[in-house]
């Protein structure tokens, strides 16, 4: 039974030809991308929102800050994001337009890392259909050509025989990149709740009254010094 399965498979890559074979490694580097992003995303735990939101309250409670640092787990994005932006406004001599900046420099970073590897896989979204039709076309031309050489003595099983192997490439060339279509967009769509919850947080720390006391503090240090 296994043989059989194996030689049915065999068989199929064979009548697909090369743009076939190349669907296939396309396919199976798709597989890899999305196994690796679903890992990286559950890794870091990316759009929790739990421990950020803890430190966020114990924050706006206008206590020291200590306590509100202690509830982040700076292992997630958001929350090591949200733990910078605490402890250099806690730094008081820094002025909250320089904070802000460096805040959105490491944002950034962090979106281009989850980011990573979606370029490739959205170029083998685009390239599958068309590299399906591709194979399609050079099967037609090539069914074509034996019916040509055959003349008046057409075998119309074997012209069918001929038009459906050619069909089969863009069958494939389908089959990868719709999945693949819909998992890049999904992914995308995860990337862009992260950046939200990014903005939304830091945001938050930046709005509340123990920012502006601190920045406040920071502004009165500057004028001293100078």
């Amino acid at each position: 039974m296994e043989n059989s399965v194996q030689q049915k498979i065999i068989d199929f890559l064979q009548v697909g030809g090369p743009v076939v074979w190349i669907l296939m490694v396309f396919s199976v580097v798709a597989l890899t991308i999305v196994l690796l992003k679903l890992w990286q995303f559950s890794s870091l735990r990316a759009e929790s929102l739990r421990t950020s939101n803890l430190a966020l309250d114990q924050w706006r409670s206008e206590d020291n800050g200590d306590k509100a640092l202690e509830k982040l787990d700076e292992k997630r994005p958001i929350d090591a994001l949200v733990g910078y932006t605490m402890r250099a406004l806690l730094a008081t001599n820094t002025q909250a337009d320089l904070i802000r900046e460096e805040v959105e420099r490491r944002a950034m970073n962090q979106l281009n890392q989850l980011r990573s590897y979606l370029r490739p896989l959205e170029i083998i979204a685009t390239l599958s259909p068309l590299l399906g039709l591709l194979g399609t076309v050079l099967g037609m031309i090539t069914a074509f050509q034996q019916m040509e050489g055959a003349g008046n003595q057409v075998d119309p099983s074997v012209l069918s025989g001929g038009i459906w192997q050619a069909l089969l490439t863009t069958a494939v060339g389908l089959a990868v990149a719709i999945p693949v279509v819909t998992l890049h967009s999904w992914l995308e769509r995860k990337v862009e709740r992260i950046a939200h919850n990014i903005n939304d947080a830091v945001t938050q720390v930046f709005t509340s009254k123990q920012a502006k006391k601190l920045a406040k503090k920071a502004d009165e240090e500057l004028l001293h010094a100078a």
